[in-house]
């Protein structure tokens, strides 16, 4: 290719470059060389080749191969009869071949590129959509490196129980990698970097390979339990040109309908439920669909029984008179039957922990109680890293999709509970709601103290907020540590208003986790909002570029303590054991000096911001300013000085 160019960037870059050097030799001391050497060294030296230094601007010369399609475009003719809407990146050489074939032969539709500064943005996006949808985003990472930055996300996808759909390049054949990147980027076998907490991968050998995987990666990830998936693309397979594309064929998906529990086994549970005294349901990961919730109603009304959410997904509406999630602790003690749905940790949840001074636990639940489970727990376990909680002795274990096996049970209620029955059932539903509405006032009553107080209570964070989205179509797509005041004080009663915490606990999920939300949240037009943790948000701030470069409506208020305040806490805790004070517990703990301005951070992404707010008078117009952002469709934040919790 020629070095020469028209263009008038590359002159002036060529005059500045040639300026600088002979200005630079002429304040050097040397001595004078004569005109015949000089000659001799010019000759020499054009002999030398010289760096192009305008080459990497160009375009490249045409394509000497004329190649008019690849292994990437057949790649992408698979993924749009898989009904990806979105594909979350970070740009990679290692899958330069489909990226490419997406944006020109797929025309950046289904699956359109959304373009991420961190592949753990790019699954915790994917995360949070999922939830949402109800179906997954893929996401593409750059070979070892890049699924070393992904992992975590994937981690806490896994643990949270949601089909993400990864795929990452890789250069197989050893002979066929460039020196240098292509090396220490490639592997012989990579997804096993993360196989422990993935539910299946595969690297297909042939576009015909791909596409039986591609299509089997979606209907693994969609079936319950479901989970997180992995392809590892070969560059070459990527790129090449199809040797015999009539040869090659999609199979067709037939997802699987998800298993219901055995009806024997259901049955008994049913005649246990019925016949006791104080029954209680927990729940935590249930609702799967838009269904779940209402099919949960009908059946806790039947039974008018306590139902305890751990709010896994939005699995029970927070103003219905049989919610007693905050009083967990009263409505276990008294329980004589417990049904735990689709629960991930039923021990913690049952039994009460301390790890001051002594670790130490016991059982809030009474002697006798029976225990019954269903759910898909303990069809799919891995065996490394332990998400499944401590072991739980159980009377009745049934396997089955929660959501898919409850309208049997409710049928069979309905079908046990004759009269007499049902009016000791209907005396113990007043009972309960009369427990729901004093919790409700208690709640009400508490967040009050300090309301006018700087920093701003945690409290009158969410309730001037609520304040601000109660009339409109809301979803509270992420929510700091701990912050249990909107399931305290707002009324959920939509299965979208809700959307589930990390699953792993890793920090850096909730900022891009709920931007993913907020993506499937905006062609229905409902805000999204996220309580953001400032600790959290200092992970990935480059959420904050993804969210106003793809228009993602969203506002994240910021719950900016200025520490990592649990630690801190822990901090304190192990500070006092010793008997040592805790004024050195800032240390390691705390995000000051100098205090971070989310404000100023998110307008440099382009970002609508206010903030930093300390006053509370000033913390509602401000709200009420960037809601009217959010609802002309762009990406928001306030940045709140708040307590620590």
């Amino acid at each position: 290719m020629s070095t020469k160019s028209s263009d008038p960037r590359v002159a002036s870059r060529r005059h500045f470059l040639k300026s600088a050097t002979l200005t630079g030799a002429a304040a050097l001391a040397s001595p004078v060389v004569p005109v015949a050497q000089q000659s001799q060294e010019k000759a020499s030296a054009r002999s030398v080749p010289q760096p192009n230094l305008a080459a990497e601007t160009q375009p490249p010369a045409a394509d000497p191969v004329n190649q008019t399609s690849s292994g990437g475009d057949f790649m992408v003719d698979v993924l749009k009869t898989l009904d990806i809407d979105y594909i979350a990146i970070n740009c990679a050489s290692s899958f330069r071949g489909i990226h490419e074939a997406i944006i020109n032969y797929g025309q950046n539709v289904k699956p359109e590129i959304l373009t991420c500064p961190h592949e753990e943005i790019a699954v915790s996006m994917a995360q949070g959509y999922a939830k949402i949808e109800g179906r997954p985003m893929a996401m593409m990472c750059h070979g070892v490196v890049g699924l070393q930055h992904a992992s975590m996300a994937l981690y806490n996808a896994w643990c949270d129980r949601v089909p993400v759909y990864v795929m990452i390049g890789n250069i197989v054949e050893a002979d066929k990698r460039a020196p240098g990147a292509e090396w220490v980027h490639s592997a012989i076998d990579p997804a096993a970097l993360v196989r422990d907490f993935v539910k299946w991968d595969d690297q297909p050998a042939s576009l015909q390979h791909f596409a039986e995987s591609a299509v089997r990666a979606y209907k693994i990830a969609m079936t319950p339990p479901m989970a997180p998936v992995l392809l590892s693309l070969d560059a070459e397979l990527q790129e090449n040109p199809i040797p015999d594309r009539g040869r090659l064929r999609i199979p067709r998906l037939t997802t699987v309908t998800p298993p219901a529990g055995d009806p024997v086994a259901i049955a008994e549970a049913v005649k246990l439920l019925v016949a006791a005294e104080n029954p209680v349901v927990v729940v935590d990961r249930y609702a799967r669909t838009s269904a779940g919730m209402a099919r949960l109603v009908e059946f806790a009304e039947a039974l008018q029984c306590a139902v305890v959410d751990q709010a896994g997904r939005m699995n029970f509406p927070s103003r219905h008179p049989l919610n007693q999630t905050f009083r967990r602790a009263a409505v276990v003690g008294q329980a004589d039957v417990i049904l735990a749905i689709e629960m991930n940790d039923l021990w913690g949840t049952i039994n009460s922990f301390a790890d001051r001074i002594v670790r130490s636990s016991r059982p809030i639940f009474k002697p006798g109680t029976k225990i019954v489970t269903l759910g898909t727990r303990d069809l799919y376990l891995k065996a490394n890293y332990q998400d499944f909680g401590r072991f739980q002795d159980v009377d009745l274990a049934i396997a089955g999709d929660g959501e898919a096996s409850l309208p049997a049970l409710t049928d069979q209620v309905k079908r046990l509970a004759d009269a007499s029955r049902r009016s000791a059932l209907e005396t113990r539903g007043k009972r309960l709601a009369d427990l729901h509405q004093a919790t409700r006032e208690q709640a009400r009553a508490e967040a009050t103290l300090g309301w006018d107080s700087s920093p701003i209570t945690t409290a009158r964070l969410c309730a001037e907020l609520w304040a601000q989205i109660k009339d409109e179509d809301w979803s509270l797509v992420g929510n700091g540590i701990r912050i249990l005041w909107p399931q305290r004080l707002w009324k959920f009663d939509k299965p979208y208003q809700w959307n589930g915490g990390a699953g792993g606990a890793g920090i850096g999920y909730n900022a891009p986790a709920s931007a993913g939300a907020a993506l499937a949240n905006k062609r229905h037009g409902r805000i999204s909002i996220a309580i953001q943790g400032d600790g959290d948000l200092m992970f990935v701030p480059g959420t904050l570029w993804t969210a106003a470069h793809h228009r993602i409506p969203i506002l994240y208020v910021v719950h900016n303590n200025r520490a990592y305040h649990q630690e801190y806490m822990y901090l304190q805790a192990m500070a006092a054991r010793h008997g040592r004070g805790i004024t050195n517990a800032h240390i390691g703990t705390t995000l000051t000096d100098p205090n971070v301005d989310y404000a100023a951070v998110s307008k440099g992404f382009g970002v609508y911001a206010e903030g930093p707010i300390t006053d509370p008078k000033d913390l509602g117009p401000a709200l009420k300013r960037a809601v009217a952002v959010v609802k002309r469709g762009e990406p928001a934040l306030v940045d709140v000085v708040t307590d620590p919790r």
